[in-house]
């Protein structure tokens, strides 16, 4: 169940929320819950996830309360408080009918803020020409896979591989910022190097991610693969490494390889946890820490993906914009404080 939403405090206490703004913390707007493919290790923004829903038609992810004017109601609420750099997350956000509505509705994203699209990339070449009204500031697409074999094997689809590549291909058309991101697993480690590859060719940034363990993808956590191997080859590629572990999330070794940024998120570097992090009873399956907010098209933000009991109802404030972003900041201060 939400949080239901506290009484007025008579002042509002920024600093968590602006703290959080100023390390690159980020709001993830989550356009729907649905997916065209259901990758094995989805956690859905912390909704029930598409596989999940394949193998038990009673699981349903939560039902949609926002139309398009409600999401940008938040995304601007949250942006003027100083959340300013906002990821559109899914399922996969163009299968959603209000897709078009929210992203060509945006307002600038301003000299400080930033929007980005994440996506499987099967839907991009149908979508371009709206897309490209759009202020999107980045594409990010989800490469996992090089191969039908692979596609199939994590993400349950007929989809080939092409569909993915010519998705990428369209957002090159029409966005100067296009971003990969790849998870670490058995079903791929043979064709991490290609995806690699496929990026320095590009000259495309690449992500690569070790495995955040849910209780959604818990039956297949073998599957993981520690990011060891990866940083290795990256090694004998340049000498152009650094380590961040600052701001929020967990700690990144990034790599220039001629002029190309290879991002490999590691849990060795360690997480940024805070107040309440310090006696949750799901710690020791976390290996991100406290770095996004997030937002549900059923009305909800929370600031973790394994703590539905964090998740704040914000439906009843939709008609006053400030009062939600107090209400938003007030959350994000009792969580870092462990007051929740």
């Amino acid at each position: 169940m939400p949080i239901p939403l506290p009484f007025a405090a008579p002042r509002t206490d920024w600093t968590a929320l602006r703290n959080f703004a100023a390390l690159d913390g980020q709001f993830r707007v989550s356009l729907t819950p649905r997916c065209n493919v259901a990758c094995w290790f989805c956690h859905n923004e912390a909704d029930v996830p598409p596989p999940l829903t394949r193998r038990d038609r009673t699981q349903q992810p939560r039902t949609r309360h926002y139309g398009a004017d409600e999401f940008l109601t938040v995304i601007n609420a949250m942006q003027d408080a100083g959340l300013r750099r906002v990821f559109f997350t899914g399922g996969e956000p163009l299968t959603s009918p209000l897709a078009r509505d929210v992203l060509t509705g945006l307002r600038p994203s301003g000299p400080d803020g930033s929007y980005t699209l994440i996506t499987n990339g099967t839907r991009v070449r149908t979508h371009q020409e709206w897309l490209a009204r759009t202020p999107l500031d980045t594409v990010k697409v989800s490469l996992h896979y090089f191969s039908d074999e692979s596609f199939k094997a994590i993400a349950g689809t007929r989809i080939g591989i092409d569909c993915v590549l010519d998705g990428i291909e369209a957002a090159r058309e029409i966005f100067e910022h296009v971003e990969l991101n790849c998870l670490l697993q058995k079903e791929n480690a043979h064709e991490v190097r290609d995806i690699l590859t496929f990026a320095l060719d590009g000259r495309m940034p690449v992500q690569f991610i070790e495995l955040v363990g849910t209780d959604f993808n818990e039956d297949r956590a073998r599957s993981a693969v520690p990011a060891d191997d990866i940083i290795s080859y990256l090694r004998t590629l340049t000498g152009d490494e650094r380590t961040e572990t600052a701001g929020v999330g967990q700690g990144r070794r990034v790599f220039t390889v001629d002029g190309v940024e290879i991002d490999v998120i590691h849990r060795d570097l360690g997480r940024h946890h805070v107040g309440q992090c310090g006696t949750c009873p799901v710690r020791p399956k976390c290996v991100e820490g406290f770095w996004a907010l997030r937002a549900d098209h059923a009305g909800g933000v929370q600031p973790c993906l394994l703590r539905d009991d964090l998740r704040l109802d914000i439906k009843r404030l939709l008609d006053a914009p400030a009062r939600l972003a107090e209400a938003v900041a007030g959350h994000v201060t009792a969580f870092t404080e462990g007051t929740l």
